[in-house]
């Protein structure tokens, strides 16, 4: 048998012959082409002869040699070889390959089959370079990599969320920006033509300040970024494009897109999630001796797989700690219904806090905005920007009484940082919506002051010059009354809020985090105490903060999107300078976490809170179109009863009545009932094959547990029994069993489904005592035996070992 580490192998034994025989017959071949020159001239064919190369026997045997070679090199990498032998055998098969290959055809068809193998090889090429080039083009890759190797997974995620948010609200910018705002800017009325686009004559002085243009008043409330500025016309431009319905199922659509994303996301989640398989089997074996990539060249690649690497190990650690931890249960159940009491009376604190501010910032509204001061006409913002920013620490603080493993202790945290958004946003809208209802009140009153104007200019004109035909007043767009445009009002609000979100964020990470490790980097040397190590310390990046944030961050930028559509591109600059911005902090200014744990497998938990967002999100914009009246001087439904009347109209005047019909037949609640039953009872159903799907998988691990146990047991009462058949010089010389032996003895246990008995433990087969210590035998005598082995004695009376004599076998 050859060593492991010899370099050759039986491949080239094979190449040889078939060299050697392929130049033989050429050589034949070359002597008949001489003695019979005349005979092929007048041969029918005569390019055969020149150009045959094998007989088809050969091309066959050169097939099957090629063929073998190729499955040779495909499997080349799970032979359990050295590098030396690989490297050879690999050189020789590829050279093989290559040289007969082309070999497999007759004349033309040699040619085109050599054009096949190398048309073949350039779409390989082609395809590995098309999976490196789309692997290339992922945006951040390689930064996500760099903050994996050095912080974990768990932060990492957090990035690649980010990113994936960033590619969903681009394509919602897309949606917003060429169906909504860029058709109003190329097919719409110009600037100043109509009230509604037209700043208004007592704010025109002030409306280039940057304190109101930073409050997006002036010419920022009057322009494209807000729901005012669109005009109401059925259609526009010489396209006819009908822009109150495309913004309504714009509005819509949003919703429809990112729902079907998420879910569409969810679903491959949980398919990436695991395939029942043993994970927690020989941890530490994989992560020793399958972690290191071979293939990196470059030192800073490597020290960062060294760090990514380490981190690993210091992931899978926690985790055994964590499944092996003994603990107090009844005083942990104590520490952990105090924390949630504590945590459940921060959630209510902060949501009366905010229904306060909003409450007063309602009342500040009806005062000059020359007598309130900075403060004042932000509270509302200040406000809730600070309570996201104290309460997620304040929260983790806490979470220190429960002590619960890092990723569950994650989950819980960011559930209570999502009740907190949750409670804060909804307060915010209720609020919101209140001083919603009494700009309502305020706008009857002065559209129906305004419709009497009309109606007063239109019977004195008419009157005093006697004719019915009366122009419209010619009053400046500047100068006409408006109303309070409630949906704009409520777009600035969102606004605000993501601006100042914005800005809280990244003045949070430049002092937080930035100014924090200067001053433990640079005065370090010359502090009482250890800075590193005690207070301040460097900072760890807070995932559950910012994922949550990022979250409801989302959330809000769905219900803005219908009264602010540029919004959605403010939203996609905030995402893209986030991305460079967190990666330079964390990578600059931050440490791995102590406890340091993997994401899990599935990022299903951060889909579920945003799925659940949405849902939430929703529910306000709903409400809008179906009860609010529009305001009757802005915005795209201006003259509507309620917004969805676009469609209504839309469907009676321009569509074939048969599709009314169907939209009515579609409406019918007689169908969506059963609809809704339907979706439920399938939604029961695919929950019952979940839970099937999971018995099943803890059958086949059982079945896999059963079968191991029983293949480790008889191995181990087998052990025994054959170092006593070893000591025999034949085996054949074992009588055969009798019938009584035939029947299993009482101490074996026959499973079920398995034809090999199971010996309990602490017994063996018939005739064999196990004894703690057990001692082979000497070596059989040279003599010849006449009957059966017998039974061991017990110790105490041949403690000595066997005794002398002509040996087991003699007499």
């Amino acid at each position: 048998m050859k060593p492991e580490g010899e370099p050759k192998t039986e491949e080239p034994n094979h190449n040889v012959m078939l060299n050697k025989s392929v130049m033989l017959r050429r050589t034949e071949r070359m002597k008949m082409r001489h003695q019979g020159k005349e005979d092929r001239g007048r041969s029918p064919n005569p390019g055969t002869s020149d150009e045959e190369s094998l007989s088809e026997g050969e091309i066959e045997a050169l097939k099957e040699q090629v063929e073998e070679k190729k499955k040779l090199i495909a499997t080349l990498r799970n032979q359990p070889w050295r590098m030396k032998r690989r490297l050879v055998v690999l050189k020789e098969s590829q050279e093989f390959v290559e040289k007969f290959e082309g070999a497999l055809g007759k004349g033309r068809g040699r040619k085109l089959y050599a054009f096949k193998v190398m048309m073949s090889k350039k779409l390989i090429k082609f395809k590995r370079d098309f999976e490196n080039f789309k692997t290339a083009c992922i945006p951040w890759e390689r930064k996500i990599k760099e903050v994996e190797s050095h912080f974990g997974s768990s932060v990492a995620s957090y990035f690649i969320f980010l990113r994936w948010m960033y590619g969903l609200n681009l394509v919602l910018f897309g949606f917003m920006f060429g169906l909504v705002i860029l058709p109003e800017i190329l097919m719409g009325l110009p600037y100043g033509s109509i009230p509604r686009k037209t700043v208004p004559r007592e704010e025109q002085a002030t409306a280039m300040d940057y304190a109101v243009l930073f409050d997006f008043g002036g010419y920022c409330k009057y322009s494209f970024l807000f729901y005012g500025y669109y005009n109401n016309e059925p259609t526009i431009g010489v396209l006819k494009f009908r822009l109150p319905l495309s913004y309504l199922l714009v509005g819509i659509g949003i919703f429809g897109y990112s729902l079907m994303v998420v879910i569409r996301t969810m679903a491959r989640n949980a398919n990436e999630g695991g395939d029942g398989a043993e994970e927690g089997d020989f941890t530490f074996s994989w992560k020793m001796f399958t972690s290191w990539d071979y293939l990196i060249g470059n030192p800073e690649t490597a020290d960062n797989k060294y760090a990514s690497i380490t981190t690993s190990f210091k992931e899978s650690i926690v985790d055994e700690q964590e499944n092996q931890k003994d603990e107090n249960i009844h005083l942990r159940r104590f520490l952990r219904f105090l924390a949630n009491f504590l945590i459940t009376s921060c959630l209510g604190g902060s949501g009366y806090l905010i229904y306060f501010v909003v409450k007063r910032s309602q009342e500040f509204a009806q005062m000059e905005k020359e007598n309130l001061s900075w403060f004042e006409k932000n509270e509302v913002e200040f406000v809730m920007s600070l309570l996201g920013l104290v309460c997620p620490p304040l929260f983790e603080i806490i979470a220190e009484l429960e002590d619960y493993h890092p990723r569950i202790a994650l989950k819980w945290q960011l559930g209570r940082i999502f009740a907190l958004f949750l409670g804060n946003l909804y307060t915010f809208l209720f609020a919101l919506f209140d001083e919603v209802t009494a700009k309502l009140e305020s706008e009857k009153s002065i559209k129906n002051a305004t419709e009497w104007a009309l109606n007063q200019y239109y019977a004195n004109y008419s009157s005093f010059y006697n004719t019915t035909d009366v122009p419209p007043p010619a009053v400046h767009p500047a100068d006409i009354i408006r109303g309070p445009c409630w949906e704009t009002a409520v777009g600035i609000e969102f606004v605000k809020l993501i601006v100042s979100d914005i800005q809280v964020t990244y003045l949070t990470i430049l002092v937080g985090d930035f100014v924090r490790a200067v001053i433990v980097r640079f005065l370090n040397y010359c502090w009482c105490w250890d800075l590193e190590a005690g207070f301040p310390s460097y900072g760890e990046f807070d995932i559950s903060g910012n994922v949550l944030g990022l979250i409801f961050n989302q959330g809000m930028i769905w219900m803005g999107a219908f009264y602010a559509p540029g919004l959605v591109g403010l939203n996609v600059l905030r995402l893209l300078t986030s991305m460079y911005y967190q990666c330079w902090a964390v990578m600059c200014c931050n440490v791995p976490h102590e406890r340091v744990f993997k994401a899990s497998r599935s990022n299903n938990f951060y889909m579920g809170l945003l799925l659940l967002v949405l849902f939430l999100s929703l529910l306000p914009v709903v409400y809008t179109i179906m009860t609010l009246s529009p305001s009757f001087d802005c915005g795209p439904f201006s003259g509507q009863e309620k917004m969805y009347d676009v469609i209504m109209q839309t469907i009676e005047q321009d569509l074939p009545s048969f599709i009314g019909n169907i939209f009515t037949y579609a409406t019918n609640p007689g169908l969506i009932l059963p609809a809704v039953l339907l979706m439920v009872g399938l939604n029961a159903v695919s929950k019952a094959y979940q839970q099937a799907n999971v018995d099943l998988k803890k059958k086949m691990q059982m079945s896999r547990d059963e079968e191991k146990n029983r293949r480790n047991n008889k191995d181990s009462t087998n052990q025994v029994m054959k170092d006593l058949e070893d000591l025999l010089p034949n085996n054949t010389l074992i009588p055969p069993p009798t019938k009584e032996d035939k029947l299993p003895p009482p101490d074996v246990v026959i499973e079920k489904g398995s034809k090999s008995p199971k010996t309990k433990p602490g017994t063996a087969a018939k005739g064999i005592s196990l004894q703690k210590d057990v001692s082979l035998a000497a070596p059989n005598p040279r003599a010849p035996l006449t009957r059966a082995p017998r039974p061991r004695r017990g110790p105490p009376e041949n403690a000595g070992g066997p005794q002398p004599g002509h040996g087991r076998g003699g007499a």
